[in-house]
């Protein structure tokens, strides 16, 4: 039984992309393209170069942006601003998510390496606005990424999360540390599970999850 597990949870923290959406929508794949695009710019170097750098910082700093910060001192908004217009003409409402959502108990939050207004718009794409207390994004955490603990911790704070009474749902399981971590309650959401003592439960259907919680 998993209910039980979350018997204790009032506040519930989502991750954005790949999670409140399945990744055959594939939109990330567009900020992947728009982030190459801007390292070309910014570092004056060729694709395979940006690509290269891009995924050596998101290994090693946590996203594209941090590393950029980090070893070029890049401006971040401008940056956050160009690699979130994508096209979301795809996307499809979830009504089913949306309605074990809404179902359950307490506060619930998003929480995204993306920023809020990108977030939004994913929301409003898949019929999910209104149903969440509040909205974050990296510039919340002051630019500081998951899967650092610090950058978990300025959002929990600024939004008065107790971590002890939270889950955190979230598809890439470097960022399901911290919250372990923290105490709490941690949902890997994948196609396939990822084996680690800081994930407590695997999900491949968010809503079908959530609906055995309520």
């Amino acid at each position: 039984m998993v209910k039980p597990a979350f018997s204790h949870v009032t506040q519930w923290v989502f991750d954005l992309d790949n999670t409140l959406y399945p990744p055959h929508m594939r939109l990330f794949d567009q900020i992947e393209v728009l982030m190459t695009d801007y390292v070309m710019r910014a570092l004056g170097v060729d694709r395979p170069e940006a690509d290269r750098l891009r995924s050596h910082y998101w290994r090693q700093y946590g996203t594209t942006l941090a590393g950029l910060m980090a070893e070029h001192d890049l401006d971040p908004d401008p940056y956050l601003h160009a690699v979130h217009q994508v096209d979301m003409t795809h996307m499809e409402p979830d009504s089913e998510l949306a309605a074990q959502i809404r179902a359950l108990p307490g506060r619930r939050i998003v929480y995204t390496n993306g920023s809020a207004p990108y977030a939004e718009q994913v929301l409003e794409a898949r019929g999910l606005s209104g149903l969440f207390d509040a909205i974050y994004g990296v510039e919340h955490a002051g630019y500081r990424p998951k899967p650092q603990r610090d950058a978990f911790e300025a959002v929990f704070s600024r939004d008065g999360i107790d971590s002890k009474k939270a889950a955190m749902f979230e598809d890439d399981p470097r960022n399901l540390a911290a919250p372990h971590e923290m105490g709490m309650r941690t949902v890997h959401v994948a196609p396939e599970p990822h084996d680690a003592d800081h994930i407590h439960h695997h999900t491949d259907d968010l809503a079908g999850f959530l609906a055995r919680l309520i």
